[in-house]
């Protein structure tokens, strides 16, 4: 059957389908099970890129290799991390999350063993490239089940998942900094490595994707959602996902910048060390700004997620782009004292992380259900683009003697991408939706 021939617009603004079958009340509960084991592997795999700051420090000062040359492996990690997610999410469309997810635990717990060992700058890239291609199998794998299960509620649900990349961290980074202090950086990645490894491989075990005829398909009424599923060939050929892909690049090398130099942010400020006391807690202004922001960026996600199913994908965006750009803004301007450093640093991971939750929800109400994984996977290789950006922030710090230049260049980019989301990505959705509208009540030929 052809759009033009359907009884429904390929868009609705209204919750016009139901459920397609009766379900259980053991399949309603599934969703949920589903939706909390993919946190537990995303929280899992969070220390490989939010966790890798506190390292960069004492790998630098053990060989020396300077920490542009040691950021490369941050890098390679995103870079593997992404750019083969549309592969690893075709394979879990068709397999299902359970097999790609082991994978990517077998593979996240080598990777730092091979920090470990590492002894040469090639070393420590090969153990970035297996991380990130483990990563990427978890996190690309967890969020496309995730918006499949949980249609009406798209953002949370990626939002839910996403938060436990983003918070997952925050749980794990007094033990690791304690860790740090007492046995070393080696000792740590080890240790930390079977830790995680063990606790992805066994969550992995509960993951399935959704039966057919048995999740129901439901149209949330405060957005556009297509009906209608795009390949990707036909997503790639969307002038609209590059437009998207534009601005995710911009905010996600923002990001992955504060994320990555968060430590020698710090350091060049000289406050690293320095005591801040804030809701009772006293604590080295780093570790402090790194429990906080992880914790921040946990909340955020589904926050804005949630938000996002209220308001609209693109308002949502607008507005926290602009907040993270005016925040990066601060810290360059701020970021000197202590107190004000954890705070804005803190106000900065709030805003950023809702592009891993909103992101997956946008395609998946613009491009369809059936391919949701592949198509967003495509979207996520701007995060490895993004990632080719952090080394230069680190050379432009080299030059200028500070961080006050890359980070208002962060800040700007921020803000470029606030007026992409309100300013182009909007207007050609509402201009997609009329045309597709228009085609589906024409009468048939």
């Amino acid at each position: 059957m052809s759009e033009a021939s359907a009884a429904k617009p390929a868009y609705s603004s209204a919750g016009s389908e139901t459920s397609r079958a009766l379900v259980s009340s053991g399949s309603r509960a599934r969703p949920w099970v589903q939706l909390i084991f993919g946190v537990v592997c995303m929280a899992m795999v969070a220390n490989l890129q939010y966790g890798w700051t506190i390292f960069v420090n004492p790998i630098d000062a053990h060989y020396h290799w300077g920490k542009v040359a040691i950021q490369w492996a941050f890098t390679l990690f995103v870079l593997f991390e992404t750019w083969l997610v549309p592969f690893e999410a075709y394979l879990a469309d068709r397999f299902g999350p359970r097999p790609l997810v082991m994978v990517g635990a077998l593979l996240i717990a080598l990777c730092w063993i091979i920090y470990s060992r590492a002894a040469t700058l090639n070393a420590l890239y090969v153990g970035a490239a297996i991380g990130g291609i483990g990563t990427g199998l978890v996190y690309g794998t967890c969020i496309g089940n995730a918006v499949k299960w949980f249609e009406k509620r798209r953002g949370l649900a990626a939002g839910l998942t996403a938060a436990g990349f983003g918070a997952g961290a925050a749980l794990t980074v007094v033990p690791l900094t304690r860790s740090l202090s007492s046995s070393g950086y080696q000792a740590t990645f080890f240790k930390f490595a079977l830790i995680q490894g063990i606790v992805v491989l066994v969550a992995a075990v509960a993951l399935k994707k959704p039966p057919k005829g048995t999740v129901a398909r439901q149209s949330n009424p405060h957005l556009l959602q297509t009906q209608v599923d795009r390949t990707p060939v036909q997503t790639l050929q969307s002038g609209l996902f590059w437009i998207m892909y534009a601005a995710f690049v911009l905010v996600g090398a923002s990001g992955l910048m504060v994320t990555a130099q968060l430590a020698p942010i710090a350091t060049g400020f000289k406050i690293d060390k320095v005591p801040v006391t804030l809701l009772g807690f006293t604590i080295p202004a780093l570790t402090f700004a790194l429990s906080v922001n992880n914790l921040m960026n946990g909340i955020g996600r589904p926050l804005f997620g949630w938000i996002s199913d209220v308001i609209g994908r693109e308002s949502t965006l607008f507005v926290t782009f602009l907040v993270e750009g005016f925040a990066v803004l601060a810290l360059a301007r701020y970021g000197s004292n202590p107190v004000s450093f954890v705070i804005v640093a803190a106000l900065t991971f709030l805003v950023w992380g809702d592009i891993y939750s909103i992101f997956p929800a946008l395609t998946s109400d613009h491009f369809g259900k059936k391919y949701a994984s592949t198509n967003y996977a495509l979207l996520y290789t701007a995060k490895g683009c993004a990632a080719l950006f952090v080394p230069l922030g680190s050379k432009i710090a080299s030059m200028t003697g500070s961080w006050f230049t890359t980070l208002v260049v962060a800040a700007l980019a921020d803000v470029v991408a606030a007026f992409l989301m309100i300013g182009i990505v909007r207007p050609l959705r509402l201009r997609e939706v009329r045309r597709r509208e228009a085609t589906a009540l024409a009468p048939a030929d």
